[in-house]
């Protein structure tokens, strides 16, 4: 009889999107598989499981949690919106890790939303930069809070509680400014992905910050001014809980990539390592990971060696440039071009992949300069990846106020703050001229001829050819047939004709779905073509055919 009068329990919908942002016609890029998950997507969820658990609502109050990628996901944002309001609108939708080209979709994703009153919150990159590093809230940002949005600017852990708490009971604040309230990593939530989720990415790539901040003066991040330049970290027990709290969750241990902005400068790293060394080779959990460094790591007695007994496979290289003028104009002092070669070759050694980003746009460069550089690269590193980038300002980096403070022109549409294109004045190319070296430069560098030499080398260094084939494909591919940078890549593009950006019309669909029909057909003919080159060279260089 007691427990029929026992009150039910209520329900707290907290719905977390990482938003896409668009292409040049103004459609969502998104996938039927992305290649990877976002860290702030699976740091949110892990934190919010937490609070959930803890019931920081009260006994009586569920948090149901519910993700939503969009690079692999089409938003059902009219489902969303009837789960919150037949729940009495008690449920927030929180738009996490906004980077500043995504910002435009995030503020169309909040519109129907905010017409219907339930609430909404932006966090990321973008907004702490707006909130807390600008003189003053820019026009972009001062839009949402007029929608009735609500800004978040700074890290979640140790805040997240209230602003869950604040939502359920309607009281939310237009800004939460905790950006200059660094948290200590050590022993928070551990970052968390569901199965589902991760079985939406090709690769399996789980993306975990074991450590946030970066020491360096680096003119075009962003990292120093809003995550600090005072290096903070998760401890050997933090990696190993999130190890196995992902094998329980599916059996198969994913393939880890560390996003700190520079593993190689966490105090723990050899603690880390040491402890996923023991999990491989003493507990045999099948670990494998990926790394950010800088181009110094190399120098650090034992790293690179431990790095491949953790697990570690490959590697991202913040080379940037082999123009010293280039390096010194973007502060990067650290970089030494004449220990390019022999930190590519300290890792091939271990049987690592060497990837690297390499910018466009400094103010030495010109379409002749860039074309040198790369037959220079081909020639002399031995780097297996290159992925290209536009120099961008972004707000929050040193290079966005120099440019405010002398009142010069920065493209005022953030969608194209995306590395492709050039959304500022350069002192020796034009616009055009640096946009075309851009998407030149990925067919300089993956020639067939250095593509063979790629492959050919990696077969000679006792790195399988097949560890390549996919990169080579997506960095060969992305920018040329799907209009998207490698990076935010993935397996059969959709294009929702209705899902357009927030005003520019609807094609018609007599139109558009012939179009998209000829797109698919096409694309996928191209790459079947050239996987089956790739294929073929694959096969003729195991046969040791040159």
């Amino acid at each position: 009889m007691e427990n029929s009068f026992k009150k039910e329990k209520e329900k707290f919908f907290v719905e977390l999107i990482k938003p896409s942002h668009y292409d040049n016609d103004g459609y969502v890029i998104q996938w039927w598989k992305s290649f990877s998950i976002s860290n702030s997507l699976s740091c949110l969820y892990g934190l919010t499981i937490d609070s959930a658990e803890r019931k920081i609502l009260g006994e009586n109050v569920d948090i149901i949690v519910n993700l939503h990628d969009e690079y692999s996901t089409v938003l059902p944002i009219a489902a969303i919106t009837r789960r919150i309001r037949q729940n009495g609108n008690r449920g927030v939708i929180a738009l996490v890790g906004v980077q500043t080209n995504q910002f435009p979709r995030s503020v169309d994703i909040a519109r129907p939303f905010r017409e219907v009153g339930v609430p909404v919150v932006i966090g990321g990159f973008h907004v702490s930069a707006a909130i807390s590093v600008l003189s003053k809230i820019p026009p972009e940002t001062q839009e949402a809070l007029d929608m009735g949005i609500t800004l978040f600017s700074g890290e979640a852990e140790g805040h997240l509680d209230q602003l869950l708490s604040d939502a359920y009971h309607q009281k939310l604040k237009p800004i939460y400014n905790v950006v200059e309230d660094l948290p200590n990593l050590q022993g928070q939530p551990t970052p968390l992905l569901p199965q589902a989720m991760i079985e939406k990415s090709l690769s399996s790539n789980i993306h975990i910050d074991t450590g946030r901040g970066c020491p360096f003066d680096c003119s075009f991040c962003t990292i120093i001014n809003i995550q600090g330049q005072k290096s903070r970290f998760r401890t050997a027990d933090d990696v190993e809980r999130m190890v196995r709290s992902y094998s329980r969750n599916g059996g198969k241990t994913p393939h880890f990539f560390f996003t700190d902005d520079n593993f190689a400068r966490n105090r723990n790293w050899e603690a880390i390592f040491d402890r996923l060394i023991e999990l491989r080779e003493k507990k045999n959990f099948k670990v494998r990971l990926g790394l950010q460094v800088d181009a110094n790591a190399h120098k650090i007695p034992r790293f690179i060696d431990k790095a491949a007994q953790a697990g570690c496979n490959n590697v991202f290289i913040g080379m940037e440039s082999i123009n010293k003028e280039n390096l010194k104009a973007a502060n990067k002092p650290q970089n030494n071009v004449e220990e390019y070669r022999k930190m590519l070759i300290a890792w091939r050694k271990n049987g690592v992949v060497t990837m690297s980003g390499y910018i466009l746009g400094f103010p030495a460069d010109t379409p002749d300069s860039i074309e040198n550089d790369i037959r220079t690269i081909q020639q002399e590193l031995p780097i297996d990846i290159l992925m290209f980038f536009i120099l961008i300002p972004l707000p929050g980096s040193m290079d966005h106020k120099a440019l405010l403070q002398r009142g010069e022109w920065m493209e005022s549409d953030f969608n194209k703050y995306d590395s492709e294109h050039a959304i500022m004045k350069h002192p020796k190319m034009t616009k055009e001229e640096l946009e075309g070296i851009f998407r030149k430069a990925w067919d300089l560098y993956y020639s067939p001829k250095h593509v063979k030499k790629i492959l050919l080398r990696a077969r000679d260094d006792g790195i399988s050819p097949s560890r390549l084939i996919w990169k080579i494909l997506i960095s060969q591919f992305c920018i040329k047939y799907e209009d998207a940078h490698p990076f935010q890549c993935g397996a059969f593009r959709k294009k929702v004709r209705r899902q357009r950006r927030w005003g520019m019309p609807l094609e018609n669909p007599i139109l558009f779905y012939p179009r998209r029909a000829w797109e698919i057909g096409r694309t996928a003919l191209l790459i079947s073509i050239y996987i089956w080159r790739l294929e073929r060279l694959k096969k003729n260089i195991k046969k040791n055919v040159r």
